[in-house]
């Protein structure tokens, strides 16, 4: 099992229900393909470093996931689709 770390930046265009709902959708889905997640941490609201989408704010989410190797291409396919997600970058964790 490798150590993976998820970031993830959510729109602050939505209610807090469906930003919940979008972290609760990710970590069903790590569960899904065999990962364990170990730890969420919420960054709350903050600047962007630049304009995306013409939204200059966004919600940081850092999820840390242990898994095996082939878990985070399935989890970064079904990510890049979610409408609320802005951006995403999933990392190994070297020990």
């Amino acid at each position: 099992m490798n150590k993976y770390e998820l970031a993830v930046v959510v729109t602050t265009k939505i209610e807090d229900e469906e930003r919940t709902a979008t972290i609760e959708k990710i970590k069903d889905l790590i569960a899904r393909f065999g990962g364990v997640v170990t730890n969420v941490d919420d960054w709350g609201k903050k600047r962007l470093a630049y304009e995306i989408q013409k939204m200059k704010e966004g919600f940081y989410y850092f999820i840390t996931f242990e898994s095996d190797s082939n878990c985070p291409n399935e989890i970064e396919q079904r990510v890049r689709i979610m409408e609320n997600v802005i951006r995403y970058l999933c990392i190994r964790q070297d020990a």
